[in-house]
């Protein structure tokens, strides 16, 4: 891959809160079906039955970006049916499109989690190492505007850092997200898993916002490796996560993270009932595409 700058997308989870869910109103049979077997970035939720990650890709091949790498679970053949049949410089409207598969370990039942999925995409392209680095999740719809304010900041690693505000989701599930800690020139300083409600005010930033992080990064691949290589399992969800690895870099490396304001909802895919509010949206907002 000759590129210096490329996009992972990790779709390699489980989708266990997906699978887990109630089906909901307005769904069809093969909805549910989906909703139980497809990873989340594969479902049917779009124009003629397209599948998430078509548009989000293709939001990312409107910002710029023409190499993407594809993290995906040991079952990939509907990723590939999809976006092409080798493991690496399949052609999909522009763009180049890569595999690396995350494996689960012998005796687990689920995978190591996202610092481990883009492990995976490093040690299969050891190029990373020297190039930058977008990473997003495959069950959330980031927009072009998002991924142009990656490529258009200047710091080596930085997020999207999202005014809690403007995300429409239902107050409790706001609530759950993690809020980002940033300093008075926005650089991270810690990322806070659900703080309780009367401490949520100290962590407003310059411009008296509370932010969240909603997986969307810019990682320096050099600088980033070792602490996703080295990262420690999570003692209480059993993985390897991206947050832990980013604040371990942040430790060593004050001022080393840039957290890009922004404000916007990001349309997510997590339980049944979402996807007939997400097919709604695309309807609205994406009525030609590719």
């Amino acid at each position: 891959m000759s590129t210096t700058e490329t996009l992972v997308i990790l779709a390699g989870g489980m989708s266990s809160r997906m699978k887990k869910s109630m089906a909901a109103e307005g769904l069809t049979e093969e909805d549910v079906k989906q909703a139980n077997t497809a990873s989340k970035g594969m479902i049917g939720i779009g124009k003629d039955g397209r599948p998430l990650m078509d548009y989000l890709l293709y939001n990312a091949h409107e910002a710029g970006i023409k190499n993407i790498i594809i993290v995906t679970g040991e079952d990939n053949e509907a990723v590939k049916n999809q976006y092409g049949k080798k493991d690496r410089d399949n052609d999909f409207h522009g763009l180049k499109i890569y595999y690396a598969v995350q494996y689960i370990p012998q005796g687990r039942q689920k995978p190591y989690g996202t610092a481990d999925a883009l492990l995976h995409a490093f040690e299969a392209y050891p190029e990373l190492k020297s190039s930058l680095v977008y990473v997003c999740n495959s069950d959330n719809l980031y927009s072009k505007k998002a991924f142009e304010k990656l490529r258009q900041n200047n710091d080596a690693n930085a997020l999207i850092n999202y005014d809690r505000d403007a995300l429409e989701f239902p107050p409790e599930r706001i609530a759950a997200f993690a809020v980002t800690e940033v300093d008075n020139e926005n650089y991270l300083v810690n990322i806070v898993e659900k703080p309780p409600v009367d401490e949520v005010d100290r962590y407003r930033d310059s411009e008296g916002k509370i932010r969240v992080s909603m997986n969307i990064f810019k990682f320096d691949g050099k600088m980033i490796y070792p602490y996703i290589k080295n990262c420690p399992v999570n003692p209480l969800r059993d993985e390897k996560e991206l947050p832990t690895a980013i604040l371990n870099m942040v430790k060593d490396n004050p001022k080393s993270f840039y957290c890009v304001p922004h404000s916007e909802h990001v349309p997510d895919l997590t339980e049944k009932k979402d996807i007939k509010i997400f097919r709604e949206y695309l309807e609205k907002n994406y009525p030609d595409m590719w």
